[in-house]
């Protein structure tokens, strides 16, 4: 996530104070029931992905044919019911993203899209190799259409792959990548669903054919939602930026004001998509970390470091510009944790963002839980917020541990990097059990990571936040 440019600390032995009625989690946000839900979505999309095996190998079929012809069939249809499952994935349904966290889902959705790419390869090298008279001609002023259509979709979706996962290296602007990852996207699985009821082979008869019409005619309703829909109730209610103020370490907080309603089931260390300066249809918005807690709405800070994109245009941004929000988003958040008796906060760089607006909302809760935050950073001078954390630590259980890469002369604290040396000397045996929430460059993490497994730490007990969701 990119709240840093999206997604993505004293000792006390005392018991958790309770949380306000009015900013306690809502019973759907409790472990349990969190779990069930996850369970529950995991097992809905494993059978989307076997219904159209169940259609297709039910009622009327096509005669036997050699097992590795059907099995080609079966990688096709395959594909197919990934491809479809990617636009629920990316089409920020909170719904399906609450119990994982946006940036775990979009995660899923990258993995899978490579996934139904090689049964959509496997599919066609099959047929190439030892069904090649099936392929028709090549030309497709003289092949038969629905053959053209499926080449038309497997190119496209090739280079959906290819453009999303060698974006930088391709230097392609991520406006445009954008424009053209929805096109792609649109004409690929038009053209897969034609390429299948054209063919007709498993989907002739009746109920396979409504099968797929079915299943594109849910992709429409979820194409005309994200980019109709949603666009729309953003446009009828704007956001003003009032504020643009300069943060340690080239940072720049930018405050928003709504000018109609606020953000409604906001918790802290959420994120949210923003577009300033432009029509939400677009296609220009980032995922930024909503840098301040519920507790200080309506307004919104965003709290942004121009690491590429148009994010150094966007820290330009005058008072008065007019912006729009979609979110909240996100599953890095205290409440999600109620009954915590401490927590352990781990940050590097702008990776700070979500972990301050947890803190902030346990400054304004009065939350005397004990907090340990580790926040690493290059030098002195350039760490973000650090005088508004040097003052949340004189109000809240909390310890700020600063570990440095570059320190100034005569620095008696932590230098290099987090590792487990820098935890085993500032975290009691019983923080283990406490929730980990982590966010920073993907290295820092992977080897914070390992350090916590090295101690014991419960996977189950980490959370982390991941930096970049594009």
């Amino acid at each position: 996530m990119r709240g840093f440019s999206v997604a993505f600390v004293m000792h006390s032995h005392n018991r958790a104070a309770k949380i306000e009625p009015a900013s306690a989690p809502a019973m759907g946000d409790r472990p349990v029931t969190v779990r069930l839900w996850a369970g529950g979505l995991i097992a809905l999309a494993i059978l989307a992905l076997a219904l159209p095996f169940i259609v297709l190998l039910t009622g009327e079929r096509p005669p036997a044919a050699e097992f590795l012809w059907a099995f080609s069939m079966g990688l096709g249809f395959g594909a197919l019911a990934l491809a479809a499952m990617q636009f629920a994935l990316t089409g920020r349904l909170r719904w399906l993203t609450h119990p994982f966290g946006a940036d775990i889902v979009y995660l899923c959705h990258r993995y899978l899209s490579w996934g139904a790419l090689a049964l959509m390869l496997g599919h066609f090298a099959i047929l190439y190799i030892w069904y090649e008279p099936t392929l028709g001609v090549l030309n497709p002023l003289e092949a038969r259409w629905e053959l053209t259509s499926g080449r038309v979709a497997l190119a496209c979706f090739i280079a959906l792959v290819i453009s999303s996962q060698f974006r930088k290296l391709l230097s392609l602007p991520y406006e445009w990548w954008r424009y053209l990852h929805v096109a792609l996207a649109v004409i690929g699985f038009a053209a897969a669903v034609a390429h299948v009821l054209g063919v007709g082979t498993y989907t002739a008869a009746a109920d396979k054919r409504a099968l797929w019409i079915g299943v594109t005619i849910g992709w429409v309703g979820l194409l005309a939602w994200s980019r109709i829909g949603r666009p729309l109730l953003q446009a009828r209610n704007p956001w003003t930026v009032t504020a643009n103020e300069e943060e340690r370490g080239g940072v720049r907080t930018l405050k928003l004001a709504p000018q109609r309603r606020g953000l409604s089931h906001w918790k802290p260390g959420q994120f949210a998509w923003l577009s300033i300066g432009r029509s939400p249809w677009a296609l220009k918005e980032h995922p930024f970390t909503i840098s301040t807690p519920p507790e200080a709405g309506p307004d919104l800070s965003f709290s942004i470091k121009p690491l590429g994109d148009d994010t150094a245009d966007l820290v330009k941004v005058p008072v008065g510009t007019r912006a729009y929000v979609d979110g909240p988003y996100g599953a890095f958040s205290i409440d999600r944790e109620p009954d915590a008796p401490g927590f352990v906060m781990i940050a590097g760089g702008i990776g700070i963002t979500p972990i301050l607006a947890n803190l902030e909302a346990l400054d304004m809760r009065g939350d005397k839980r004990p907090v340990i935050l580790f926040y690493a950073n290059k030098n002195w001078s350039g760490i973000s917020f650090r005088e508004t954390l040097d003052g949340m630590g004189s109000r809240l259980a909390l310890t700020i541990v600063h570990v440095l890469e570059d320190p100034p002369e005569g620095w008696d604290g932590e230098t290099g990097f987090i590792d487990d040396d820098v935890l085993a000397r500032h975290l009691p045996p019983e923080s283990r059990d406490w929730p980990h929430l982590m966010c920073g460059p993907a290295p820092m993490l992977n080897a914070v990571n390992h350090a916590l497994h090295t101690r014991g730490v419960p996977l189950s007990r980490i959370d982390t936040e991941v930096f970049d969701l594009v």
